[in-house]
């Protein structure tokens, strides 16, 4: 950590954060931008010595990391940006109401419309490819939309239309044992992950939170993705989300292998196997 001192303050002016394992650096005027905010009375109420630190001595905080970057980013200049598709907006919310930082919470909490139904405040920030524009929510709006679809129907984006077809490729490792009497029952190990491929935005459609995306987290909307697994691993789930949202399967295919437990041709014999399913929704 540096030592440079800011005038008047026990802290230096680059500070290093360890944030749920994750690493931060940043300057001491961006933790402490929103007044009465956690960090500022942690980072101008306390002393340097009155904080938990690492093994590394880089100040500690026992929060989500990954989502620290975007409560950072709204320090530094107290705008909110969110990738397109943001699944994790509900615990964003919930890391600003612990940052105490009231105006992040109050633009990421769902709004109630007069019709008791729920809308997203952040439109700009969070919208989906084909979503229906701000203000649509409203009954005014669907009755503008309803005039405009019965005036033939011209105003459909082609964004739309694409959203609703593609293609998403379910994969999955599997092995058992064949033991020496053909007659013995197979010994089946759990399938170990589940990967998802295709568009990204019809993966994060159809599988929403339970969609891993830590090795690729910033994937954009429009591109494909071979990177994603489920953080379950039942593969009639992944059969039944699909089957919710339109989609059908049109394809599969498996490839397996064998090989001895040992060198011993009689001991038993080890398959594994890689299975996929196409789905498709038209």
């Amino acid at each position: 950590m540096r030592a440079d001192k800011i005038s008047g303050s026990p802290f230096s002016e680059i500070i290093e954060l360890n944030v749920g394992g994750q690493v931060y650096v940043t300057r001491h005027t961006t933790l402490v931008a929103v007044p009465d905010s956690l960090l500022w009375n942690m980072f101008s109420k306390k002393s340097p010595k009155e904080l938990a630190r690492d093994s590394k001595g880089r100040f500690f905080l026992d929060r989500d990391g990954f989502l620290f970057r975007y409560i950072l980013d709204y320090l530094r200049d107290l705008n909110l940006v969110l990738p397109d598709y943001f699944p994790e907006k509900s615990r964003l919310q919930r890391e600003a109401d612990f940052f105490q930082l009231r105006d992040l919470a109050k633009r990421l909490s769902p709004r109630v419309s007069k019709d008791n139904s729920i809308s997203e405040e952040i439109c700009q920030s969070d919208t989906e490819e084909g979503a229906l524009p701000c203000g649509l929510g409203s009954s005014g709006g669907m009755e503008t939309l309803r005039t405009l679809s019965a005036a033939g129907g011209a105003t459909r984006s082609p964004s739309l239309d694409s959203r609703k077809s593609g293609y998403i490729t379910i994969g999955y490792r599997g092995s058992y044992t064949i033991g020496r009497d053909i007659q013995t029952d197979a010994k089946f190990r759990r399938v170990a992950r589940i990967t998802v491929c295709g568009k990204t935005s019809l993966a994060k459609e159809v599988f929403g939170e339970t969609l891993n995306e830590s090795r690729d987290p910033d994937r954009p909307p429009e591109r494909y993705t071979s990177r994603y697994y489920l953080k379950y691993n039942f593969l009639e789930q992944a059969f039944d989300k699909l089957t919710e949202v339109g989609f059908h399967m049109v394809a599969c295919s498996s490839t397996g292998t064998c090989a001895y437990t040992s060198n011993d041709p009689n001991e038993d014999k080890i398959w594994t196997s890689y299975t996929e399913y196409v789905f498709c929704r038209e």
